[in-house]
């Protein structure tokens, strides 16, 4: 097995699936979160080495391209690898094979190091570890900030009061809820036309007590088959938790 890639399987359960019996967005996202960890835990960067050091990763960016969602009973490889630094951004990539080893998802994603006692972004040189850089495979180019454009009108969809059952062990809501929040903005009918691509960009942490307002923009057609939405969350100071965006087609 190349060092530089790791590999590992899981099956879509139950309590993994949504309404249609498709996979949660979240769930995709959360083992990809711990397909990374993994990887890094293979080269002895353990979490609480790390977070010993006095250092953490925040995960910037996040651009999520699915050929099909996976499916209640389904057995699926995900693949993960680490792509270098590009300034103070890590990049790693992801792929999610189906049983007969077919493509169904991939992702590109951005991250930073941060030191937890001054919480500022480090430079890639501050990083003690050596892990492996896979330069022969890459799903495309680092992923760009979603960007909300001007012209998109936003309405308040819902307010989130965040409450305990919400926050993970490091006292925050974890990246991969994120994806429940944009989901739950949108309508039935929406969701019924299953989401294609998931892009988002994380500008501040949510913690317990905080107020999320979600804001959404009204669905447009992209192209004949994809309309997409914008949604944004709000905090109570009126600063910008994150931007996302989601596209959704019919199946």
């Amino acid at each position: 097995m190349d060092a530089r890639r790791w590999s590992e399987q899981h099956e879509v359960s139950s309590d993994n699936c949504d309404y249609k019996r498709d996979c949660r967005l979240s769930t995709l996202m959360e083992w990809m979160q711990r397909a990374g960890d993994s990887h890094l835990a293979s080269h002895d960067v353990s979490m609480d080495e790390l977070v010993g050091s006095g250092m953490a990763w925040m995960l910037l960016t996040v651009d999520l391209e699915l050929m099909r969602m996976p499916k209640y009973g389904d057995v699926l490889q995900l693949d993960t690898w680490h792509k270098g630094a590009r300034g103070v951004q890590w990049l790693r990539d992801y792929v999610v094979y189906d049983a007969e080893h077919q493509q169904i998802a991939q992702s590109r994603t951005t991250w930073a190091l941060v030191d937890l006692n001054k919480r500022r972004i480090l430079r890639a040189s501050a990083f003690p570890y050596d892990v492996p850089v896979n330069n022969e495979d890459s799903v495309g180019e680092m992923p760009e900030k979603v960007v909300i454009p001007e012209e998109s009108s936003l309405s308040l969809a819902y307010t989130l009061h965040v409450r305990q059952s919400s926050i993970d062990m490091n006292g925050h809501l974890n990246n991969a809820r994120f994806a429940d929040i944009c989901l739950d903005a949108m309508t039935q009918e929406e969701l019924e036309q299953g989401v294609s691509r998931f892009r988002i960009t994380y500008h501040k942490e949510i913690i317990l007590g905080d107020q999320v307002d979600v804001y959404r923009s009204t669905g447009e057609a992209l192209n004949a088959d994809d309309h997409r939405c914008f949604i944004r969350g709000q905090a109570s100071d009126g600063s910008t938790l994150f931007d996302a965006e989601v596209v959704y087609r019919k199946e």
